[in-house]
């Protein structure tokens, strides 16, 4: 087994790096990494319906879509990601298990004083409350299983909780959901406190001398390279993370001096195919000429503000401001 101590931080390089090592490397693999604040959605999921976009936006929080399925979670430098990457022994063998890759992190925690346990599909609780949530992908050209989870150790729980607070009214859709749970801290159930850097090395010490044939080992500046590339091409891309979702329907209705506006959007690979108003505001020129501009356009702040810019709204909507009007729209 190799193991990565990976000293990065910036999410779309990590995620990116996750998909590099399933599909160039052969050997099983244990890496360790933490990220800059993002939120980190399911690849099933649809992206705005999962973050609180205006809080995203004004904390300059990263999105980024990961390879595996299950819900959206939250990361910052408080957390710990852990991932294993291992091959099956025959077709037979690949399979989706999640407490036989999180009992190693039970074990450590069990050193600490901590008595943690697996629940559910894929969580670890302390307490029954969360720390933990796990999701896998599987890679059958090699017959790889990537295993990934997440470790709130020091992690802002506040910022967790605003960044993932989204009115489930607006939007209707089939994506996955995520499930929002009673989250903790590790540190918060330590004996004696540690840090998260200190946290990381008991993990890798730990693992090292679980597992056979360990061997440690260093991104190389190919490695590097061929990461950041597959990060630019990909894992920073608005198609990837937001025009990746699946088709969703988006409502919303605000309040104007000029009266109300009742917003209506059918969104497709990230792109509006319909889109309505309705309300009691009063115009002089006809809406529709704003709804056939918006046909075809990414349901995506600059995008959208962009089409309006070549409007005078207050025409359309009366004694309404474009961002108004914008705010509407997420």
């Amino acid at each position: 087994m190799l193991i990565i101590k990976n000293p990065y931080t910036d999410p779309y390089f990590n995620l990116a790096a996750e998909e590099y090592l399933l599909k160039n490397f052969d050997d099983d693999i244990f890496t360790l990494w933490r990220n800059e604040n993002a939120i980190i959605v399911g690849k099933h999921q649809n992206t705005l319906a999962e973050i609180n976009l205006d809080y995203v936006q004004e904390q300059k929080v990263n999105v980024v879509r990961r390879l595996s399925g299950g819900g959206a979670v939250f990361h910052d430098l408080g957390n710990l990601n852990f991932t294993f990457i291992s091959n099956a022994l025959n077709k037979d063998e690949i399979k989706i298990d999640f407490k036989h890759y999180t009992m190693p992190i039970i074990e450590v925690l069990k050193t600490l004083g901590v008595n943690a346990e697996f629940s559910g599909r894929n969580d670890l609780l302390i307490d029954g409350m969360k720390f933990s949530g796990n999701a896998e992908h599987i890679y059958h050209q090699k017959k790889r299983t990537l295993h990934h989870g997440t470790l709130l150790f020091t992690s802002q729980i506040a910022d967790l909780s605003a960044a993932l607070k989204v009115n489930p009214l607006k939007f209707q859709d089939k994506a996955v959901k995520s499930v929002r749970s009673r989250v903790t801290n590790i540190s918060s159930h330590l004996e004696k406190p540690i840090s998260v850097t200190e946290f990381y090395d008991l993990i890798i010490q730990y693992i090292a001398g679980k597992y056979e044939d360990v061997k440690f080992y260093e991104y190389t500046p190919e490695d590097t390279a061929a990461i950041t590339k597959l990060a630019d091409e990909k894992y920073r891309t608005w198609e990837w993370n937001f025009g990746y979702s699946p088709k969703y329907t988006f409502r919303k209705m605000i309040k104007t001096e000029g009266g109300s506006i009742e917003v209506y959007i059918n969104v497709d690979k990230g792109n509006i195919t319909e889109f309505k108003f309705y309300g009691d505001f009063f115009n002089v020129k006809d809406k529709e000429d704003i709804e056939q501009a918006l046909i075809g356009c990414r349901h995506n702040t600059e995008a959208i503000r962009e089409v309006l810019s070549s409007f005078e709204i207050p025409q359309y909507f009366n004694n309404t401001s474009t961002e108004e009007l914008l705010s509407g729209m997420f």
